[in-house]
């Protein structure tokens, strides 16, 4: 938890010394500082909505972060509730001095390499206490000055939340995520910059916690799944090769090798952590050069496609599945 000092007040958007905080939007609610609030999520769709009544986003390759700013301090919590403040000490330093009373942040932590964000980079960073290059871009309002937000319209929130970070001078690492009205074209630009995709939003839609409906839809332009890992070929002080499989229940199909996508540092900590593991009940393969291990860790992988025998097409490694 990271602390914060003193505040500005404002009035509908303009600063001023007394009098309250904001006048509240309707749906909104008076209500106490929350705790973590499960975040909604996105419906995997093959394209992107059209029409006046859709907001579209980039969609980033990070850990998806909550950001909990009071009088009580500043927290970092991922999507599942875990506190990792201690993680991203300059993204909760910079938000603790901001003079911000109460809110609660949606948005996602990257690093951006070119012009993408980069999981595996941000995974390295982190594995090397590198801390210089994280920012967080924020999406989403859920609770501002003791009212929660989340039955207001989606555009309303968005606006509110551009304020805070424009009247408390906020700057990178914290950065506002702007939408687009266009989601065709987006995506198209999506594609030709190889970023992961789009999420496109119903603009008058409530803040659904903890669901995953179709008001959020994510739109990729290439696959990315969470595959157990059970098996991984040694090199000198890493990795060469994870081997993964598709969890169906209990059952696992083994889908292939993933090659490329591997860090120094986070190919040095796979290797640990991998050695670490015991051999499994049920091998999925008989190759030697493999070394087979129980599936107790789980892959990030990006990939084009699966080919007609199953296995999966220029796959990539982007990251363990920590949370």
């Amino acid at each position: 938890m990271v602390k914060k000092s003193g505040s500005k007040g404002y009035n509908g958007g303009a600063i001023s010394d007394s009098g309250p905080r904001f006048v509240p939007p309707e749906g909104a609610v008076p209500a106490p500082m929350p705790r973590f609030i499960p975040p909604q999520l996105a419906t995997l769709k093959a394209k992107p909505p059209t029409g006046a009544a859709w907001l579209h986003e980039i969609k980033f390759d990070g850990y998806r972060a909550q950001v909990h700013v009071s009088a009580d301090g500043t927290r970092i919590y991922t999507r599942s509730g875990l506190d990792w403040t201690k993680r991203f000490p300059t993204v909760a330093t910079e938000l603790a001095g901001a003079g911000i009373d109460q809110a609660v942040i949606d948005g996602e932590i990257v690093v951006v390499v070119g012009e993408r964000t980069d999981f595996g980079a941000l995974q390295a960073d982190l594995a090397a206490s590198r801390h210089d290059r994280l920012l967080l871009y924020c999406f989403d309002l859920l609770h501002l000055d003791g009212h929660d937000l989340r039955g207001v319209a989606l555009q309303e929130r968005k606006r509110l939340l551009r304020e805070l970070i424009e009247r408390t001078k906020l700057g990178p690492p914290i950065l506002f995520s702007d939408h687009m009205d266009d989601g065709a074209a987006m995506f198209e630009g999506a594609a030709k910059l190889n970023w992961e995709g789009i999420v496109s939003k119903r603009a008058d839609a409530p803040y659904r916690s903890g669901d995953r409906s179709d008001s959020w839809q994510k739109i990729k332009t290439s696959k990315k799944e969470a595959f157990p890992i059970v098996g991984y070929v040694p090199a000198m002080g890493g990795i060469a090769a994870l081997h993964v499989a598709r969890r169906d229940g209990r059952k696992l199909t083994y889908v292939g090798k993933v090659g490329t996508g591997f860090k120094m540092k986070v190919s040095a900590d796979l290797r640990r952590r991998l050695d670490a593991l015991p051999p499994p009940k049920t091998k999925l393969f008989s190759k030697r050069h493999i070394k087979a291990v129980e599936p107790k860790l789980v892959a990030h992988v990006e990939y084009r496609d699966i080919t007609a025998d199953g296995y999966l097409r220029h796959p990539s490694f982007k990251g363990l599945a920590e949370d």
